[in-house]
């Protein structure tokens, strides 16, 4: 080997290390100093007039708490204008997610978190809008008008959707992220972050957010993006990096020793000795395998090229057997998934929730998958997967005979049709149908053949045509059931109710909220109290009809009770 290379490796080496090391001992003075030297010195070539508008249409989002068939705090609030902004307070006209804080992921329905997912990764809704002209974006303004604070990332999509022709590649950028944090005031703000600048136009934004820190629904009222038609040239006078910058009072007598050392190691010599796995050989396969599950998904691929030992060990199915891919929507795709199908065989637990949307999976891209690694799977995570059609669900029916958690929330798009094939699952023992245009015959058959629910959601499925019906089918097959989420289901009645309460009386939580055509005063509440006293959750909202006889058949009934929700209620005072 020529001596060349090792002396220019360790040269390289040592300005890292003098950068890395003046990064760390420099004080915000003299960083914020560098960079107003930096902005003093550039100017911006030419001069672009800045485009300012605001949502012309919401394309897609994770959960919204208003109804599917009205405007009241919709998602599709958030297109055009402000209608409530600089107003603070709680309106209809604004949009607003499903849930706010911790106790949501602390009920009896709350699924247990995967492992491996990322820290960085802690969104659990988002909001997809798309605008008018594609630009540069200089500027994304977000008018939250009430308990603000939700927003964490918000990103920017090559991809035109008002264009006639598909784009050959996709691509997603994160212009801002930040972690949850914990906004006091719940007056209303106009929230301006520091965005990054991207290298393409977009017309299309992604806002993702967590609510865990809030102590109400967060409520957003429009988007506003501000951008340039023309891309930005910045010219720079000096160079970014001043090597006069660099003291040399940073370094210390051991990095110089250090430094001699790994000359040492470069030579030819050396680097043959590098030939085995050094102390890796001599430990346990089993406690290698223990330390590699502490690592993310992307580490654990960067790992696997290091040499063949760790190679063996990062390719082992058995650090897969729970793969959250939902962190990694934004770039997952068909290759993605073909390159894991040999270490996956033996995957249990899989997330592809939110992933695959825009062209990046195929329906042929996910069975071939399946086929491969659905043998062993016991739940499967597809919330907002809109790539999936009836074919997809028919390749899950065949291919994943131990499945007892399905995931299919927001999944707007699949065809009512595509729902007979749940009923082959017959071990399902999770099944969440939130906002699904599951129809009441092909739920009929689940409900039939699936007897060994546990958990049931059918929030805003306004398919159904009588839930009634389906209270009672729900009733007489499912014995086991504990949670049952009914959230805006339009015409259920004190019958169903009765049925449900006489058959399912393991229920731990149970979600009414927004239903019109119950009322207080055919005795439903009151059942309900008496019938099942496991309750741990129990949602009335907008129920005007709860009175105070109902809340003390829940409080002389129901000891477990932990969460209840009757806001929206006409009655001001409970004898509790």
């Amino acid at each position: 080997m020529s001596p060349v290379f090792p002396m220019l490796t360790v040269l390289t080496m040592f300005y890292y290390i003098c950068l890395r090391r003046r990064a760390r001992t420099a004080t915000r003075g003299e960083m914020m100093n560098s960079r107003r030297t930096i902005e003093s010195n550039s100017r911006t070539l030419p001069i672009n007039s800045e485009v300012v508008q605001y949502a012309k249409e919401v394309l897609d989002f994770s959960s919204h708490y208003g109804s599917e068939n009205s405007m009241s705090y919709t998602m599709w609030n958030l297109a055009g204008i402000p209608n409530v902004y600089p107003s603070s307070g709680d309106f209809t006209q604004a949009a607003v997610f499903r849930t706010y804080g911790t106790w949501w992921n602390q009920c009896p329905s709350a699924s247990l978190p995967f492992r491996r997912t990322p820290q960085n990764f802690q969104s659990q809704d988002y909001v997809e809008l798309a605008f008018e002209e594609p630009v540069y974006p200089t500027a994304v303004h977000v008018l939250e008008t009430y308990h603000p604070g939700a927003v964490i990332r918000i990103l920017a999509c090559s991809a035109n959707p008002y264009s006639p022709n598909p784009p050959p590649e996709v691509r997603w950028e994160i212009l801002w992220s930040e972690k949850p944090t914990k906004v006091n005031a719940p007056q209303a703000r106009q929230f301006k972050p520091c965005i990054k600048q991207i290298n393409f136009p977009s017309n299309l934004i992604r806002l993702e957010v967590n609510s865990t820190l809030l102590d109400y629904y967060t409520e957003l009222d429009a988007v506003v993006l501000h951008g340039v038609k023309d891309r930005p040239v910045l010219s720079l006078k000096t160079s970014l990096i001043d090597m006069n910058d660099l003291d040399e009072e940073d370094y210390e007598e051991k990095d110089v020793c250090g430094m001699d050392t790994l000359s040492k190691q470069f030579n030819s010599a050396a680097i043959r000795e590098w030939t085995n796995n050094g102390y890796f050989d001599k430990l346990p396969y089993e406690l290698i395998q223990l330390i590699l599950s502490h690592l993310t998904l992307p580490d654990l691929c960067r790992l696997a090229q290091t040499c063949k030992l760790l190679y063996q060990h990062c390719c082992d199915p058995l650090q897969y057997t729970h793969l959250n891919l939902q962190p990694y929507w934004a770039k997952l795709n068909d290759t993605s998934l073909e390159y894991l199908q040999s270490r996956c065989t033996l995957v249990q637990w899989l997330n592809l929730s939110w992933t695959g949307n825009w062209g990046f999976i195929s329906v042929s891209g996910f069975g071939r998958f399946l086929k491969i690694c659905g043998s062993e799977l016991v739940r499967l995570e597809l919330a907002c997967g809109h790539f999936l059609n009836e074919t997809c669900l028919e390749v899950i029916s065949e291919t994943c005979p131990n499945l007892q958690e399905l995931n299919l929330s927001s999944c707007d798009k699949l065809p009512p049709q595509a729902f007979n094939h749940i009923a082959k699952l017959c071990g399902l023992k999770r099944l969440v149908l939130y906002r699904t245009k599951v129809e009441q015959t092909a739920l009929l058959s689940i409900l039939n053949f699936c007897s060994e629910l546990q958990h049931l959601s059918l929030g805003s499925c306004v398919m159904i045509e009588d839930y009634d019906v389906i209270a009672s089918m729900i009733g007489a097959k499912c014995k086991k059931l504990r949670t049952l989420d009914l959230w805006r289901c339009k015409n259920i009645t004190e019958n169903g109710i009765a049925e449900l309460a006489s058959g399912c009386q393991l229920l731990e939580e149970l979600d009414l909220g927004w239903c019109p055509t119950l009322q207080s005063s055919t005795g439903c509440f009151a059942n309900l109290a008496r019938k099942l006293p496991n309750l741990q959750k129990l949602f009335l909202t907008a129920n005007r009809s709860v009175c105070d006889t109902d809340i003390e058949e829940l409080a002389n009934n129901c000891s477990h009770l932990r969460q209840l929700d009757i806001l929206g209620t006409r009655m001001d005072n409970f004898c509790l």
